[in-house]
């Protein structure tokens, strides 16, 4: 960068447009050196925005939380961040972590499936959904792995199929490293607590939850969001409720949960509205994701 912004060590990951500061914790703060490096590209894609660089639109004025404006600029930063992971090689070392490592056993699978970008699969029996969602978030903090995906709901590319996100189809390919049937003994990681606040938040989803239906974890806190609203809840308390659930897996935890309550928020008043008295038009809801 020609003209790079200024540094300074924080508590937490931010860039400041105003000052054209970065903000980064310290090194040792962090799980690994892929995951420092991970949250630093984050910070410095924000800064190429500045008058000093690309100067991008409406990026001197503020904006609203959660706006169009916020969203778009976020969304630059993350696939910025993406890229640089690939050019620097850190998914690559990542996954050599985990085929050497002596904390988990020999992968089933790895799919490779984006450039540069790889799913490890294990074959697993007598393991719970709580185990396997706790053991996934273990995994993603031990191997500096993508913490957005440590949900049991999440999709697998399949070996074959086309990867359209790029300008030329990639197509999915698998190769297998073991025929093992793993335990969850098998792998030597430190799992949450049960009286952690993720534990404690898993605990009340259950229990206001409808029947089990194949969710995203987003979605699950989206529907934790409208239940606890609808039941009175402090929308500021629901906020911090699904920030402490969402902390060790999003880069901006309080960000993430003030965006889910509000859309929340906006969907039941949509409901409220739309309501007729005897009419039901009630409409399903939909979500998509962006896997990355």
């Amino acid at each position: 960068m020609p003209v790079p912004p200024a540094f300074e060590q924080s508590d937490k990951a931010w860039y400041s447009p105003t000052n054209d500061v970065v903000g980064m914790p310290a090194r040792g703060l962090f799980h690994s050196s892929e995951e420092y490096y991970v949250t630093e590209f984050h910070e410095l894609a924000h800064s190429t925005g500045h008058a000093k660089r690309l100067h991008r639109g409406n990026f001197d004025n503020p904006v609203s939380f959660g706006s169009e404006s916020y969203s778009k600029e976020e969304l630059i930063a993350e696939m910025t961040a993406a890229m640089l992971c690939g050019i620097a090689g850190i998914e690559q070392r990542i996954l050599e972590s985990v085929e050497n490592s002596g904390a988990v056993p020999k992968p089933n699978y790895v799919l490779t499936s984006s450039p540069g970008k790889f799913q490890v699969v294990w074959r697993v029996e007598g393991m719970s959904l709580e185990e396997a969602e706790g053991l996934l978030h273990a995994m993603a903090r031990e191997f500096g792995g993508d913490p957005a995906a440590t949900d049991a709901a999440r999709v697998l590319r399949l070996p074959g199929f086309a990867n359209k996100k790029y300008e030329t189809d990639f197509y999915v390919e698998a190769r297998r490293e073991s025929t093992e049937i793993n335990h969850l003994r098998d792998f030597k990681l430190h799992i949450d607590s049960h009286d952690s606040p993720h534990h404690s938040y898993d605990n009340r989803a259950k229990r206001e939850s409808s029947p089990r239906t194949s969710l995203s974890q987003s979605e699950h806190d989206w529907a934790f969001a409208k239940r606890a609203l609808a039941h009175g809840d402090d929308p500021e308390v629901v906020i911090q409720q699904i920030a402490q659930h969402r902390a060790r897996d999003k880069s901006d935890p309080q960000y993430y949960a003030r965006l889910t309550v509000t859309k929340a928020q906006a969907e039941l008043q949509r409901q409220s509205n739309a309501e007729q008295p005897g009419e039901d038009q009630r409409t399903p809801s939909k979500a998509i994701a962006l896997d990355h």
